[in-house]
């Protein structure tokens, strides 16, 4: 389990391309992009400097479901979401939510373990697609 729950992975790719590339990579898996929220883009409206920070929230009712079922308070964690980020060096990162701290969270319990492993596994693969691989590709 990460640390405070969040997994935090390098992109090799800048802060909007990492993203793109997140948002393709989950609907190409069948899940539903419910929000895309550009903080930088809300600091700007206001004034105020955000290097890019943006938020992608997304889901499927199939895996989200059972969990609330289990304890409707994870509905505080889900839809899930991933966050796309650049660090004062210019450094691209994607972070998002651990299941198995959500899975904890909530005190969900041995029988939500086969769904967290599946959402876990489907997180790890879609950030791999977004922050890993050929440049020009999608």
């Amino acid at each position: 389990m990460a640390a405070d729950g969040l997994i935090t992975i390098p992109s090799s790719f800048g802060p909007k391309v990492t993203l793109d590339r997140l948002e393709a990579a989950i609907k190409a898996r069948g899940m539903t992009v419910f929000a895309r929220v550009d903080h930088a883009a809300g600091a700007a409206q206001v004034g105020m400097a955000l290097r890019p920070t943006e938020l992608l929230i997304f889901g499927h009712a199939k895996g989200g479901t059972p969990l609330m079922q289990t304890h409707q308070t994870a509905g505080i964690d889900l839809p899930l979401k991933a966050l796309v980020w650049e660090d004062p060096n210019g450094k691209t990162w994607l972070s998002y939510n651990d299941p198995a701290w959500v899975a904890k969270r909530h005190e969900l319990g041995a029988a939500a373990q086969p769904i967290v492993d599946v959402l876990a596994a489907a997180l790890a693969t879609v950030a791999s697609v977004a922050t890993e691989g050929e440049r020009g590709g999608h």
